[in-house]
């Protein structure tokens, strides 16, 4: 006859297991996050006549111009220039947190960027 309740095999040992480990994930994921903050990355368009550099919390710290990109006569360029390289860092600063987290997880879908339950 077969047991009611609990869980046969020694689950609860297993349980505490998986608590640890996601315990020990969620201090990583804190300490991967605690380390992008303090990252920054730049980012250059017009071959290096516009830098960005971004912080890890996605925020512009510094805009360095090249003088001779600096056209009173063509301000759209200067803009497009400005948007494009600031672009290209947010994308490397998601880039990063990705690869972060994802050495974390193990490659678990949805983990690190919330969850999706």
């Amino acid at each position: 006859m077969a047991k009611r309740g609990g869980f046969p095999g020694g689950m609860p040992g297993n349980m505490n297991n998986l608590m640890k480990q996601a315990q020990r994930m969620q201090k990583q994921m804190e300490e991967a996050t605690k380390e992008l903050e303090d990252k920054e990355i730049t980012a250059a368009a017009g071959g290096g006549a516009v830098e960005v550099t971004v912080s890890g919390k996605k925020e512009v710290v510094r805009v360095k111009l090249a003088e001779e990109v600096v056209d009173p006569e063509d301000i759209e360029m200067l803009e497009d220039l400005i948007m494009a390289a600031t672009n290209e860092a947010l994308r490397q600063v998601e880039e990063y947190s990705q690869q972060s987290m994802s050495k974390i997880t193990g490659g678990l879908g949805g983990l690190g960027g919330g969850f999706p339950f």
